[in-house]
């Protein structure tokens, strides 16, 4: 017993020594008692409270760097009064947990024209599914991944999310596997011994000419792509990633774009930040507009370069008044007079493009209207999804035909920013550039990659929002940060989008105080088509009513 003991007090008094040995060459190396020395003499005259402010402020250099101590997330309402997800994080800040910030993430979820009552119902249930997954996902598996990370370290944070959603990815597929395995077993019958049935004869329409099909399908139309899968949670990937950048900038007392303009250059701080140019949704030529137009859903214009973003918007506020004004004044539209046996002008229509009522033109006929478009509106200075995706052969040629007089902009034409990061290309269609959204599983490091083999192509970026948006105002952040050329965040109404405007004024207002506002010199679209009239490809056309450059979005029917 006493040898036992003797050897436990002399283990513990070699370690105790050990203790101050590590505790003097620490006070060596940092030189606490020249720090402590200074500190007391510069603050002989101060307050005592003052006094340990200062040693608190000294001794918190020496602490440890917050870490993430807990990620929750809710669920809350978007712009639309529909559910998404808002995600906060609590870090430990000398040995105290502090709420430090939080997100609201939009959902991939759009607003469908002409939708079934039972379509909208299932994707009301899809919606709600979604939103109580990424929820879970947050509150149980994600805040034990990322507990005791430190937030500056993004690429560490979005590797956890990324292998976490890729495990995730695996249990659903071997999930359906299995659900096809059981129902294949369930649903063999004696009945499938049997021959199958005769298909029946092809049915021939009322008054239809035998030689009618076979003129008709002269050329194939190539059929819709299905839309991507997106896995049911994936949000929340998104959003924690957002979150974690934004807590890092939170803590280290900066704004979220430097921040990620840091992540963007390797954590070196850029000179100069430029800010996107807007694109203004002026006129919707939707459904529910009443200056419906069937070759555009939305009328843009984008302000002058030259202007600063506040005074763009102030101008084009005033040409929506003066839109409103003309639209209140123009008659009524005449009511629809029912045809009967429309059947073969319908059929007319299948695989084509409606560019006015009951007016129907096929991809390679829209190739010369938007040449014609262009030739009589030289402000038009890009066209956002001028055809389907699976058009590329019309892609490249109106590419071809415009793509040196305006920009050719896949919107959702262009694949996820996950699909193409996954390919490793974003050429898939011959275009100007793309818009980028951040919804989904996209993390920053993936917007960073996105936006480097964008400006690698030397193409455009354009950061856009989706219709599912929230008052969160942290993607005009990501794209003062992120470099992008144009910025899409619809139009000059409704809380939510304001919200976002303002908070680009207020980012324009900082960079022009500290210095660091700069102007992007690849703005040079408004001397294109100055320069085809000099060289005589343009005819001459009277000055457009519009004193801004205008974006035209075709809508496919």
């Amino acid at each position: 017993m006493g040898e036992e003991g003797g050897g436990r007090s002399c283990g513990t008094t070699r370690e105790l020594q050990k203790l101050k040995q590590q505790a003097m060459e620490y006070y060596r190396e940092n030189d606490v008692p020249r720090r402590l020395e200074e500190l007391l003499n510069s603050t002989f005259y101060l307050q005592p409270a003052d006094v340990y402010g200062h040693l608190a402020n000294c001794f918190s250099k020496l602490a440890k760097p917050p870490t993430i101590c807990k990620v929750v997330g809710k669920n809350v309402l978007d712009g639309l009064g529909l559910p998404t997800l808002q995600v906060e994080i609590f870090c430990t800040i000398q040995n105290f947990s502090k709420n430090i910030c939080s997100v609201v993430i939009a959902t991939h979820f759009e607003a469908h024209e002409n939708t079934s009552p039972e379509l909208v119902e299932a994707e009301e249930l899809e919606r709600v599914d979604a939103v109580s997954t990424a929820v879970q996902w947050v509150n149980e598996t994600l805040t034990e991944e990322l507990r005791g990370l430190v937030p500056s370290n993004q690429a560490e944070v979005d590797q956890v999310l990324r292998t976490f959603y890729e495990n995730k990815v695996q249990e659903d597929k071997e999930r359906k596997e299995l659900e096809k395995n059981l129902g294949d077993s369930t649903a063999l019958s004696p009945q499938l011994l049997l021959p199958p049935p005769p298909p029946p004869p092809p049915s021939k329409k009322k008054g239809q000419k035998q030689g009618k099909m076979e003129t008709s399908a002269e050329k194939p139309i190539i059929p819709a792509e299905p839309p991507e899968p997106v896995l049911c949670g994936s949000m929340a990937i998104g959003a924690v990633s957002l979150a974690v950048a934004k807590t890092s900038a939170v803590l280290d007392n900066n704004p979220l774009y430097l921040n990620i303009a840091l992540l963007k250059h390797h954590q070196e701080q850029p000179e100069k930040l430029t800010i996107p140019l807007l694109m203004v949704s002026l006129v919707s030529c939707g459904k529910s507009s009443p200056g419906k137009l069937n070759l555009m859903k939305e009328v843009i214009c984008i302000p002058h370069p030259g202007l600063t973003a506040k005074q763009g918007v102030e101008m084009l506020l005033e040409i929506q008044k003066q839109i409103n004004k003309a639209i209140e004044m123009s008659p009524p539209p005449k009511p629809e007079t029912k045809k009967s046996h429309d059947g073969g002008k319908r059929g007319q229509s299948k695989g084509k493009y409606e560019v006015m009522m009951g007016i129907y033109k096929n991809a390679a006929e829209m190739v010369d209207l938007y040449v014609d478009l262009i030739n009589k509106f030289p402000s038009i200075i890009a066209l956002i999804d001028p055809f389907r995706k699976e058009d590329s052969e019309q892609w490249d040629s109106i590419y071809n035909a415009l793509g040196s007089r305006c920009y050719i902009i896949a919107g959702t034409a262009s694949k996820s920013i996950s699909k193409l990061l996954e390919e490793g290309s974003i050429s898939i269609l011959k275009y100007s550039g793309l818009i980028i959204k951040h919804t989904n599983q996209t993390t920053m490091s993936d917007l960073v990659e996105i936006t480097n083999l964008i400006d690698g192509k030397q193409l455009i970026a354009v950061f856009g929002s989706t219709e599912g948006e929230s008052s969160d105002d942290s993607l005009v952040d990501l794209a003062v940060g992120l470099g992008v050329r144009f910025i899409k965040l619809g139009g000059l109404s409704r809380g939510e989008r304001v919200t976002k405007y303002n908070r680009l004024f207020t980012i324009e207002e900082e960079l022009g105080q500290n210095g660091t506002l700069g102007f992007n010199e690849e703005h040079t679209f408004f001397y294109w088509n100055e320069e085809a009239e000099k060289a005589g490809e343009l005819p001459e056309v009277p000055e457009p009513i519009f004193p801004t450059e205008v974006v035209e979005e075709h809508a496919k029917l």
